[in-house]
């Protein structure tokens, strides 16, 4: 296939098996990170799943997560096994399985963008529907029935042939009141009733349209004007008979064919009206022992629960499962929470559901014993609220790649997810215990509550929202961490009440490695990782205040809590018992003496000492304000906590006592911090927008980051400690790089991002975004491709397409790696001027190295490449190959011929060699003559060593000083110093003149005081570049001293 040209010169190898793709002059990237995927989406959207057998072995579920499909397979455990590629332009509003394709709508005229109805098979667009030109309105439904494809709207239906796929007609329904003929029912069909399909209302009607002749056949009027709009329309396994559920309550199983009520139960209320029905069809599950036929289940986007109906004998409840998706909270609809859609599988006591709280389920209904309400089968789900923190899981002891396998996730929805990088099925939820064996206790699962309703939901028994999350792995023990059940988050502060545990077991097999904060609790929360399940321990804070920071040693032994008030609390994970506070608590003994001391240093002598002092008394140092970050270095000799009351102390591990403070009060609060152990340094987010980062060892403000104009929601450090990375509300992620103290690479979003994580290998950068359910994904292209750390400005940084949910539009790892390099990468920058700065300063040349140095040792280069042997003379023929009869004439004519040509190319080689030599002569005197030798030095700056050591072998004596080359060759050496220029080359160069000619500058009185003067400005550079290097290493060493 062709490619596109290249201009400009190539830096790397091009790749010639690929197609050139065509950059969007529209489309921005990243410099340092590209758009990967986002994780955690399966179900975050009100559009009902939709699903389809695949023969007597499966069925396959699709699902959207807003512009694409993800299809999972039942038999593999609702395994992903198709995203849907290319992104639809909008969100998708309605989905259909048809055999081995799927059919998506999308888009929305009313709110401005394009519509549209797109087929996808095996996750690849095939085909698209052409849609009328005047819909102005979305489809909410889409079914497919014998050779036709009919889709909903909201006041009008579609049709399509299925074998062309060509639009056949649209039906309109008519309206007597304003808004009455909206189809708040939807469509559905009857089996045998070969082309008709029935509409749902608002007004209650249930409407019969032939799609064949266009026509309206029937309309089924509701049982009562007080019934209300139709919400929704099911066939039942009997023939003829349709249930129908209305918004007033009523839910009605009529006779289409006699147009008569058969069955009549009150399903809903007017708050919760019934959305979505589905009828059992493998001939079980009613009756008293389940052998009798006739279950329905009916489900409501306003609440989480499914209710089982027994139809026989008029109706009756079987059973309700409580909770089976989240119900929606009264926090607002950041929270989602209620069923979009509920299926039993053709022939199988197997029902899905799907909610908006982003998960997928499949339930299981037991024979033996029989059971009305099903149990869990299958689950794939994610967060039902937007993420609020992230961490990447830190390798273990054993060197494994955890750190770039697993990403933990706290969100809203009081739930703590592990997600897996490499395979999506392995990703989990941390369990909270048995929440619905809890709930049965309380109450919330009895029968008897369905009368007044749940009041408490399930998640309502699990933590609060989580709000800082702390781990390390070292005494993580796997799966086999303390073995056998174990009480969850213990609160008891009584070491009595507390269950004993074996500290020889759990020295073994190791304790819990996940520590966890929550909104609005004085409680902080252990988990176990191997385990994938709630920890021992729930530690409260010694002043009972709420918890505002989280960290863990190391080690993997000691949590870390900082408080609301100030206070600062550390506990032991194996034993879960109080271990430290920061100041630390005083005994009576040392109260007194503080006590004294303070009385002592009434005197102005003693009071001068104790101000000259960089001690603080013990018990002393408390935060005034709430503990904002907290971090323990990598050898658990120190605690650093910062707090809003704009200070930074340095506790020490052990005693507890303070040993420094950093305070930037009252000029500002500091809202966090992160520390990067390898460089050991520190970076603190403040509330006036900056970042500042400070070196541990010299307690020294080494960087201030200044440039965000929101608040700083999130930072971090790159995982080698070059880069920080931070995130604010202006909607702007931020990459500065330490070294230069550059804003190196920005990425504006469409809306800010609240959480930021960076892998410990540097491959993956994880970020949240405001609102949103899923984790975003990028690529660290710099692990493959070079980025210049160039300083950018705040008027280049462009919007840019994040990661989505099916990966289009990112780039995979390897990617960066085969690209071209873009030829306008530098194209705006400023070629940097190569004269001097400053006259005081001595500059090198930029020749490399190896030349000069090759000019040193020329002579033993040369030694060591000649030859250890004379080279032999060739084998003689073997007797049998025939010789020639003229063999001694044509061998004399051969060496005759050779003779001529090695004097041909002597006498070229002499002419080029003089050229070179009148050349470099040329220069010399030219130089000499007008006192300026940079063309010279140029000159000879571009021969090779062989070349150069050549030249400097040539140059001749005189009587005359005109004529005199080695003079001016000092001359020459000595302009050099004198103008600071090209240091390195004037010490080789001059090397290796006093090595040739040492003997002839001894004999001339000309020449050694040429080269005295040459020697005496050598001295003064010498030593001037000595002080100056001893300085700077004396303030360097000063500056990093601990007692400065």
């Amino acid at each position: 296939m062709p490619h596109s040209e290249h201009e400009g010169p190539l830096v790397k190898r091009q790749k010639l098996n690929s197609v050139a793709r065509p950059k969007s002059s529209t489309s921005q990237q990243s410099r340092i990170f590209a758009p990967y995927r986002t994780i955690g989406l399966v179900s975050p959207t009100s559009v009902p799943f939709t699903s389809v057998p695949l023969g007597n072995t499966t069925f396959q579920v699709t699902t959207s997560v807003g512009r694409s499909l993800q299809t999972y397979d039942l038999r593999r455990g609702l395994n992903l096994v198709f995203m849907t590629r290319p992104q639809t332009p909008s969100d998708i509003t309605a989905t259909c399985a048809w055999k081995q394709k799927v059919f998506a709508a999308w888009g929305d005229s009313r709110e401005g963008s394009p519509q549209g109805i797109w087929v996808f098979q095996r996750g690849k667009k095939v085909d698209e529907l052409a849609v009328p030109s005047d819909l102005r309105e979305p489809i909410k439904q889409i079914i497919i029935f014998g050779s036709w494809i009919v889709a909903c709207g909201l006041t009008r239906i579609e049709v399509w042939k299925t074998i062309t796929l060509e639009h056949y007609t649209t039906l309109f329904t008519m309206a007597s009141k304003k808004h009455d003929n909206e189809l708040t029912g939807g469509i559905c069909t009857m089996p045998t009733y070969l082309n008709k399909i029935f509409a749902g209302r608002r007004n209650g009607w249930v409407e019969i349209w032939n799609i064949s002749t266009g026509k309206l056949i029937y309309t089924i009027l509701p049982p009562s004007p007080k019934c209300g709009a139709v919400t929704c329309m099911q066939p039942t396994p009997a023939l003829s008979l349709m249930a129908i559920a209305y918004s007033g309550g009523p839910l009605v199983i009529h006779n289409v064919l006699t147009d008569k009520k058969m069955l009549e139960v009150n399903a809903s209320t007017e708050d919760e009206p019934v959305t979505s029905i589905s009828f059992r069809t493998d001939g079980a599950g009613a009756g008293q022992d389940g052998r009798k036929d006739g279950v329905m289940a009916t489900a409501t986007e306003s609440g989480g629960d499914i209710t089982f109906w027994d139809l026989n004998q008029g109706g009756r409840i079987m059973g309700v499962l409580r909770s089976a998706h989240n119900p929606p909270t009264q926090e607002g609809a950041a929270i989602r929470g209620g069923v979009s859609k509920i299926e039993f599988l053709t022939g199988q006591p197997v029902i899905v559901t799907s909610g908006r709280d982003n998960s997928l389920k499949t339930w299981i209904f037991d024979e033996t014993p029989f059971s009305p309400i099903p149990r869990i089968l299958h689950t794939r789900s994610g967060h039902a609220a937007p993420v609020t923190c992230l961490q990447f899981l830190p390798s273990d002891f054993e060197g494994a790649e955890a750190g770039n396998k697993w990403l933990l996730s706290g969100g809203r929805d009081r739930s703590l997810w592990g997600w897996s990088l490499r395979r999506d099925g392995q990703s989990t939820e941390l369990s909270q215990g048995n929440i619905r064996k809890k709930a049965k206790k309380v109450g919330i699962l009895d029968s008897s509550a369905l009368s007044r309703g749940p009041t408490t939901t399930l998640d309502d028994l699990k933590a609060p929202e989580i709000t800082c999350i702390a781990c390390s792995l070292n005494r993580d023990g796997g799966m086999g961490a303390l073995p056998g059940k174990q009480m969850l988050w213990q609160k008891s502060l009584n070491k009595q009440q507390k269950k004993a545990i074996n500290a020889e077991i759990s020295s073994m097999t190791g304790w819990e490695s996940v520590v966890t904060a929550h909104k609005d609790d004085p409680y902080v929360r252990t988990w176990f990782w191997g385990r994938k399940r709630a920890g021992r321990w729930a530690f409260r804070t010694d002043d009972a205040a709420n918890v505002s920071a989280v960290a863990m040693s190391p080690c993997g032994t000691f949590a870390v809590v900082g408080s609301a008030e100030g206070g600062i609390d550390m506990f032991n994970l194996q034993s879960g018992l109080h271990r430290q506070r920061f100041p630390s608590k005083l005994t009576p003994a040392q109260a007194r003496q503080l006590k004294m001391q303070q009385l002592k240093q009434a005197d102005t002598v003693v009071q001068l000492q104790a101000r000259s002092a960089t001690s603080f008394a013990p018990g002393m140092g408390k935060h005034k304000q709430a503990v904002t970050g907290i971090v323990v270095d990598s050898m658990n000799k120190h605690v650093i906590s910062c707090s809003l009351d704009g200070k930074v102390k340095f506790w020490e591990f052990l005693t507890g006592n303070l040993l420094e403070e950093i305070s930037w009060a009252p000029m500002t609060a500091i809202t966090g911090c992160r520390y990067h152990a390898a460089n050991d340094l520190i970076a603190f987010s403040c509330d006036d927008n900056s970042i500042r980062v400070v070196d541990i060892e010299t307690k020294q403000t080494i960087r201030e980051f200044w440039g965000c104009h929101g608040k700083i929601n999130d930072f971090i450090f790159s995982s080698d400690g070059r880069w920080i990375v931070a995130a604010s509300q202006d909607a702007i992620i931020r990459v500065w790089d330490l070294p230069t103290g550059h804003l190196i690479d920005a990425i504006r979003l469409e809306k800010p991002c609240t959480a930021l994580a960076f892998s410990a290998t540097g491959e993956y950068l994880a970020a949240t975004t405001e609102g949103e359910l899923g984790v975003n994904i990028w690529n660290n292209k710099t692990l493959f491709t070079h980025v210049p750390t160039r300083q950018i400005s705040e008027d280049s940084i462009k919007q840019i397409s994040g990661p989505t949910a099916s990966g289009e539009g990112g780039e995979g790892l390897l990617e960066p790696a085969f690209e071209d390099v873009a030829s306008q990468e530098d194209e705006d920058l400023t070629p940097p001027s190569l004269d001097q700065l400053s006259a005081d300063m001595m500059t090198l040349s930029l020749v490399p190295r190896s030349r000069w140095q090759t000019l040193l040792h020329l002579d033993l280069i040369r030694q060591r490449n000649k030859p250890k042997e004379a080279p032999k003379a060739p084998e003689k023929a073997p007797f049998f190959l025939p010789s020639a009869t003229s063999a001694g004439a044509s061998n004399t004519d051969v060496a005759q011929s050779a003779t001529d040509q090695g004097q041909s190319q002597s006498r070229i080689t002499r002419f080029d060699r003089s050229r070179a030599e009148q050349a470099f002569t040329s220069k010399l005197q030219i130089g000499a003559a007008s006192g300026n030798f940079t063309e010279f030095v140029e000159h000879l700056k571009s021969l090779s060593p062989a070349t150069a050591d050549l030249e400097l072998r040539s140059l001749t004596a005189s009587d005359d000083d005109e004529s005199n080359e080695l003079l001016h060759f000092i001359r020459a050496m000595t302009s050099r110093l004198v103008a600071r220029r090209d240091y390195e080359l004037t010490q080789a160069w001059m090397a290796v003149f006093l090595r040739l000619h040492f003997d002839l500058i001894l004999e001339s009185d000309t020449l050694m005081s040429a080269l005295a003067e040459w020697k005496k400005h050598q001295a003064e550079e010498c030593n001037r570049l000595d002080n100056l290097v001893s300085y700077c290493g004396g303030v360097v060493s000063f500056l990093r001293s601990p007692r400065t």
